[in-house]
């Protein structure tokens, strides 16, 4: 049985890419509906600590400190990329993996265009590696296994453009989330079990399941304050899908896309400092949020009028 974590990360920013992941894991049908913390336990934890040897797979607010920097975050998801097979150096390497159908898209805006950077940048190949040994052996014991990592990049002209079109960012987040399934449905076919981190306080989604999977029957299973799911197909080919506050507190693959998600924007927000920072003099970095996204517009002024940059590409809807 396949199963699916999806969560984004930059839904808020006023800077840089909103990226959304889905993971997807290969479980035995009788597991699938198991806590996957609990089913790899030996190998997996749900909390970073300075005496745990496991893997912390966990939302990526739980693993990324600014202040204490990426490490946390990039071992984690190097680690498990290691262990689906897939050892990027760099990020374009790793962009090519993910969501290699982003890069035209991306190389329009003059920031991301040239920019690419070693991975990984905090930790060492041997310790990913190693540990990535260590994950697989746990996950062979348990019969699971990593079917693939799938990202949605919306750069920031991308994202101003589909506003305009959907006049909603929740929309907009709900639709790329919907798109990667349609991914995965491509690559690896039914039946499934999809979990969906809910955004907002939206808790009808009959309407965008039938619109993306037209010809498929659908269910109403539950549509509560704290979860909606809904089962569609029929027979052999049914799949589920649940949309669920929290869900990365509840569902290991959702943990895991949020880590994915937070670790390729924290990148490409690398590649937008990087590019101011070379015009203009002692530029502090942002990350992407208002108030400070503000104080960085301000502080790169002057180069946007200089070179004439598009402010669509740079700036993104409210």
């Amino acid at each position: 049985m396949i199963v699916v974590g999806i969560d984004e990360a930059g839904y808020g920013p006023l800077l840089g890419p909103l990226v959304v992941s889905a993971t997807t894991f290969d479980v035995p049908r009788e597991r699938a509906n198991d806590n996957l913390w609990s089913v790899l336990s030996d190998g997996v934890c749900n909390e970073p600590s300075r005496h745990e040897t496991r893997l912390p797979i966990a939302d990526s607010k739980i693993l990324f400190k600014r202040k204490k920097g990426i490490e946390t975050l990039e071992r984690t998801a190097l680690v498990m990329l290691k262990a689906a097979g897939r050892s990027p150096e760099t990020l374009r390497d790793l962009t090519k993996i993910l969501a290699p159908e982003k890069l035209e898209q991306l190389s329009q805006h003059p920031w991301y265009a040239h920019y690419d950077c070693a991975i990984p940048s905090a930790t060492s190949s041997a310790d990913i590696a190693t540990r990535a040994n260590a994950v697989k052996r746990c996950m062979s014991a348990q019969q699971v296994s990593i079917r693939g990592i799938f990202c949605e990049v919306v750069a920031e002209g991308d994202y101003n453009r589909r506003i305009k079109i959907t006049r909603n960012k929740a929309t907009l987040l709900l639709q790329a989330g919907l798109r990667l399934i349609q991914k995965i449905q491509a690559r690896v076919g039914t039946p499934m079990i999809v979990h969906v981190d809910r955004q907002g306080g939206r808790a009808k989604y009959r309407e965008a399941l039938m619109t993306f999977f037209e010809g498929q029957s659908l269910r109403v299973n539950s549509e509560t304050p704290t979860c909606s799911a809904y089962t569609l197909g029929e027979g052999d080919r049914s799949w589920t899908i649940d949309f669920t506050t929290k869900g990365e507190s509840s569902h290991l693959p959702i943990a895991l896309a949020s880590v994915f998600s937070k670790y390729l924007r924290e990148l490409y927000m690398g590649a937008v400092n990087a590019y101011f920072g070379s015009r203009v003099d002692d530029l502090t970095p942002t990350a992407g949020y208002y108030t400070d996204a503000m104080r960085f517009l301000a502080d790169i002024a002057p180069a946007v009028q200089r070179e004439k940059i598009d402010k669509s590409l740079l700036v993104r809807s409210r």
